[in-house]
């Protein structure tokens, strides 16, 4: 007898197959239509597409899924768009991190199911804002939840490219009830900071964890939406910015900027964590990390 869950499992990893493959495109025609600018010359970006798998313990199959991986491109210096369902038994600091997160019964059965999206992009402009996007669902035996969001990481700020951002996402969000918008704005902004550097990784977005309503459907459209959101939110400040002249202090507060994602997404980020401690290709889990960086 299948588990009932098995239907609403393969419905969520389709859809965020079905999600990559939108970006994937969208993110090739955008490379396809610069034609000025001081990457014109370079052949249009074309994202490397790798199958990643994942083995249990005992060398029996656990899942895996897809990176995909563009750089040196005419408008993306670097930019990851990868899927994946992984499976099997949590090891003991996962399941202590579950029961942490008011997940009963893991001792007595630590399977478990997750399936998701995950995308980041660092820009060669540096007036081109970097982006996070991911959407997720997790399912054991005693808990099921969504998870997700996406956020702006510019390091040249516009008050006009973050309204916009963030109007499209309300735009999508709004029809699930009108407190949403605000409460995942909220929980971005929390996420999103940096304390050992007392401020923001960005300029914010929407975010959300341990989504369980009770409602299912009602979690996965919010979910879809979220995912939907992504590329109007995103595309048309790409393409507004992506011509702006710079200079070489522009380029170099990309760098440093580029050094602050990188220590949130080292030590804070959860996806991160999640990845390493669960056995999933450390390449994938750490296709996050900017091309080149700097601190000072």
């Amino acid at each position: 007898m299948s588990d009932p869950f098995d239907a609403r499992k393969a419905r969520a990893s389709g859809w965020f197959r079905d999600l990559r493959d939108q970006i994937v495109a969208a993110f090739e025609a955008l490379e396809d239509s610069q034609t000025e600018g001081p990457f014109a010359g370079l052949p249009a970006g074309r994202f490397d597409v790798t199958e990643t798998k994942r083995a249990s313990e005992d060398g029996s199959d656990a899942g895996g899924g897809l990176m995909s991986v563009m750089r040196g491109g005419r408008v993306f210096e670097k930019v990851g768009v990868n899927v994946s369902t992984v499976y099997g038994k949590l090891g003991a600091q996962a399941q202590k991190a579950m029961a942490a997160r008011g997940v009963p019964g893991m001792e007595d059965d630590p399977r478990f199911w997750a399936s998701g999206i995950s995308l980041v992009a660092h820009m060669q402009n540096p007036h081109s804002p970097a982006v996070h996007m991911n959407t997720r669902m997790f399912w054991t035996p005693h808990a099921w939840w969504f998870g997700g969001g996406s956020d702006l990481n510019p390091c040249i700020e516009y008050d006009e490219d973050t309204a916009h951002f963030h109007s499209v996402q309300k735009q999508h969000l709004d029809p699930h009830g009108p407190n949403l918008y605000p409460e995942l704005k909220a929980w971005a902004d929390e996420y999103f900071f940096v304390p050992h550097r007392c401020r923001a990784r960005g300029v914010g977005g929407i975010f959300m964890d341990d989504r369980n309503s009770g409602d299912w459907e009602a979690d996965f459209a919010l979910t879809k939406d979220i995912g939907r959101a992504f590329l109007p939110a995103f595309l048309p400040v790409t393409e507004k910015r992506r011509n702006t002249p710079w200079t070489d202090a522009d380029k170099d507060a990309q760098l440093v900027h580029r050094g602050l994602y990188a220590e949130y997404n080292l030590v804070y980020d959860r996806g991160t964590k999640f990845g390493l401690a669960t056995g999933h290709d450390a390449n994938a889990v750490l296709m996050s990390l900017p091309p080149m960086a700097k601190w000072v």
